[in-house]
């Protein structure tokens, strides 16, 4: 099975923002505040998701299987002293547990050497054991964790050289 990362072109936006409609969807669980609209039964989007493509540190993914679109990565660099984010990150559920969701985060950490920081929703338990073990894996257990006052939980770390 390849996992492949790539940049999604200006011309790939409206297949990122339909993937965005299924990543809304299973997170809605998470955010009872998201709503479909009663005119076309869509949600609202990610409100800078235009900014991915306009803004020269941000940077948004397309991951494939074997050739299949899987899901999609949004990264934010950082700038200065400030660490990379991962702003959204959804693998469809076809791929969920089979280690793509693992290998796209790892080729992201590849691609942006420095100070990493990831945070999840407080009661979104199954992100918070993916990072967590992701994490873990990437740095041989060389991160540290924290909560805010909101409870999310926080994983940051750093990565200056490809790991194995």
């Amino acid at each position: 099975m390849q996992v492949e990362l790539r940049t999604a072109s200006i011309a790939e936006k409206p297949v990122l923002r339909n993937l965005v409609q299924f990543y809304l969807y299973e997170f809605s669980r998470y955010m009872p505040s998201l709503r479909l609209d009663a005119n076309d039964g869509l949600y609202e989007g990610i409100p800078d998701l235009d900014e991915y493509w306009e803004n020269p540190n941000r940077d948004p993914f397309l991951i494939r299987v074997d050739g299949e679109l899987a899901g999609f990565a949004l990264v934010v660099r950082g700038a200065g002293s400030e660490p990379h984010q991962i702003g959204e990150f959804f693998v469809s559920l076809k791929f969920a547990g089979k280690g793509v969701g693992t290998s796209a985060a790892k080729q992201i950490f590849e691609m942006f050497p420095g100070d990493w920081l990831i945070h999840e929703m407080w009661n979104n338990y199954q992100a918070q054991a993916f990072w967590r073990t992701v994490v873990h894996a990437y740095t041989n257990g060389n991160y540290e964790e924290y909560y805010d006052e909101r409870r999310r939980p926080f994983q940051k770390f750093r990565t200056s050289q490809p790991h194995c």
